[in-house]
């Protein structure tokens, strides 16, 4: 289609009819409808000008009770109106151009159709039923560059139709109005039935008889201020008293999902689609996954066929920018086999679709040649590895062999110790989930094999002498590998990291921090017994260490496993032991930094006291200083 260039989109109106409320003073427009230099100029609102003129200061009430609720004959009436208002108002010269070229394409269309059905905004109607000759709209456009441009129709949803969304043209409430359209009787009783549903759906009880007395309370607020019928003012003030209890959350609640509403449009499956789109649309029929606005909860057994290709085809769309659906990492169970996913489809997602087309003509082939694509600009091996990843989760069969090598390039060029340990974890899970999602991943196991042994070479030379900053990074590298390691079924593997850790614990020059959380890691292994752990606590609070490096020490031991001081009474004894032997000429040195780290312990962790306090007595003789007892009867170290 041929447009002159520079043509946007007519004002029009949203469900009620009402057209674009635009402010002539955003627009440049002096008081009085002069134009300032420069700028262009739109008409004030002409329905508000209408509502103004019969007594309302709020145009969609007015446009409720004279159109809505009265079921009178609008187009014509509307459309006089807007006339009137033409006759003296200022026009605006660019409308004047875009209504001359909507008036010649009305031509040639009644050249080959009768019936024609024009949509437009209610301030174009005068323009193009009245009688304004070919020559004359010729003259308008004569000059007009002419711009090439296509287009295809996307669902639309009524969240992107209300005015909040920025849609010049939109309404506050288009839910409301698609109730009025759509109910043909009893309108108030079954917007409150509705309102009550979606309290429901929340666990807010409501009742029948909240319906009832809600349905009262609006028909008697109408009467009061003399409207034919409750309009949405007052039946959202009916809502609120009686059915909300006046809690402004419930009020929003029912603003968003019936007020606004998240109903989703559709087009034709004739319409002009790219391929990339009409692939989608068949697999999300093949899956039975229908796109909503609104967001849901999916929850996916990868044991089950159907939730398996659910997943792969989640996963791709991800992959190709597309993501209709966000993975919940944290809900996920101990198992391989769940997923847990939130889905929303945005309107949006047609042109992310038309933009991800160039990729290739399906979901699969579009993702695979994008990971093909990312793996070859990657910066780092840790970008690599996650696409390794994402061809397991998205089963890209044909990219995974050219993502590999290009892991394999990174990894023998790469020597960053972090960069390697960074990469292991996302390798390790690949390893662990390929059995569940019946992906092939042979090779892989010498590529993770390569990198942790080049890592347990690293590790000793890059622990030494770290900054505090630099030690915590570090921990979170060494906690992510040896998680890794425990995924893989390869004891040879796990033997030579725990060899690695045993031997870099005995730093001297090792940062506190590390020294402990490696000491943690060694006893929940079975590398260490309970006796070496208690000599390497108390070496931290020896004469001449510095106090933050003991409590730098017992950060690391405890980071990550508070509840372990309920469920191992060793373990508790040990630092209780510990605690009870500090000298009490250190201890008040010591106290701020230990109270730091036991009040990020987590609640029911097993440090916060309930009673006592220094100098109370107890049986069996006086407090130590600074000490009280928990409820589970041990000592622990009191807040000052």
């Amino acid at each position: 289609m041929d447009a002159p260039a520079g043509e946007g989109d007519a004002p029009g109106h949203g469900e009620s009819g009402a057209p674009d409320l635009l402010e002539t003073s955003d627009l440049g427009a002096a008081p009085g409808g002069e134009v300032e230099a420069g700028r262009r100029v739109r008409p004030v609102d002409p329905i508000g000008e209408l509502a103004a003129a019969a007594g309302y200061d709020d145009p969609e009430r007015w446009w409720e009770d004279v159109v809505e609720h009265r079921g009178m004959p609008a187009f014509e009436a509307v459309g006089e109106a807007m006339a009137a208002i033409r006759e003296t108002s200022a026009e605006d010269p660019e409308d004047l151009v875009r209504e001359a070229y909507m008036r010649t394409v009305l031509r040639e269309v009644r050249k080959t159709h009768e019936n024609i059905a024009v949509v437009c905004g209610a301030w174009h109607v005068p323009a193009l039923t009245g009688k304004v000759t070919a020559r004359e709209d010729a003259a308008l456009l004569k000059g007009r560059k002419k711009a090439k441009v296509s287009f295809t129709w996307v669902p639309w949803t009524y969240g992107r139709l209300a005015s909040w969304s920025g849609y010049g043209a939109g309404v506050r409430s288009p839910g409301w109005y698609h109730h009025l359209f759509t109910a043909t009787d009893e309108v108030v009783p079954r917007w409150l039935v509705d309102a009550a549903g979606v309290l429901r759906a929340e666990g807010v009880p409501t009742s029948s008889a909240h319906v009832i007395e809600a349905t009262r309370l609006a028909e008697a607020l109408a009467t009061v201020r003399g409207r034919p019928l409750a309009g949405l003012a007052e039946v959202t003030e009916a809502a609120e008293a009686v059915m909300c209890d006046g809690e402004p959350l419930r009020v929003a609640l029912i603003d968003r999902r019936l007020v606004v509403g998240e109903r989703l449009g559709g087009v034709p499956e004739d319409m002009p689609a790219v391929p990339l789109a009409k692939d989608l649309a068949a697999q999300q029929k093949r899956v039975r996954l229908k796109p909503e606005a609104l967001e849901r909860t999916l929850e996916l057994d990868l044991r089950r066929d159907i939730d398996l290709s659910r997943s792969r085809l989640l996963h791709r769309l991800r992959a190709i920018g597309v993501p209709w659906g966000e993975a919940e990492t944290a809900r996920r169970g101990t198992g391989t086999f769940r997923e847990t996913w939130k889905l929303r489809w945005h309107p949006e997602f047609a042109v992310q679709l038309v933009e991800g087309s160039m990729w290739g003509t399906t979901v699969a082939a579009a993702a695979t040649t994008k990971v093909i694509d990312a793996a070859r600009k990657a910066a780092t091996l840790g970008d690599v590895t996650e696409l390794v990843e994402v061809c397991l989760l998205a089963d890209l069969t044909d990219a995974y062999p050219q993502v590999l090598d290009a892991l394999d390039s990174r990894a023998a060029v790469d020597a960053d110790i972090n960069h390697l340990m960074a990469a292991i974890p996302a390798l390790a899970r690949t390893l662990r989930y390929g059995d569940v999602r019946r992906t092939d991943v042979a090779g892989l196991s010498t590529v993770t094999a390569s990198l942790l042994t080049r890592v347990c070479a690293g590790l000793p030379a890059a622990v030494g002498s770290l900054s505090d900053e630099a030690a915590k990074e570090m921990r979170g590298r060494i906690d992510g590998v040896h998680s890794a390691v425990s995924l893989l079924d390869d004891e040879e593997l796990r033997e030579r990291w725990l060899t690695t850790l045993a031997s870099v614990s005995q730093r001297a020059d090792l940062h506190g921090l590390l020294a402990g959380r490696l000491t943690r890691l060694l006893l929940d292994a079975g590398r260490l017994g309970l006796a070496e752990v208690q000599r390497r606590l108390r070496l931290p609070l020896t004469i001449g260490t510095p106090p933050a490096r003991g409590a730098a020490w017992v950060e690391g031991f405890l980071s990550g496993g508070g509840l372990l001081l309920v469920h191992d009474d060793a373990l508790l004894e040990l630092l209780d032991g510990w605690l009870a032997d500090i000298a009490p000429e250190a201890f008040d040195d010591v106290l701020p930094l230990l109270r730091r780290t036991f009040g990020g312990l987590p609640p029911g962790s097993g440090g916060r006291s309930v009673s006592g306090s220094p100098g109370r007595e107890r049986p069996g003789g006086p407090w130590p200083r600074n000490w009280c007892w928990t409820t589970t009867g041990r000592r622990w170290c009191c807040p000052p």
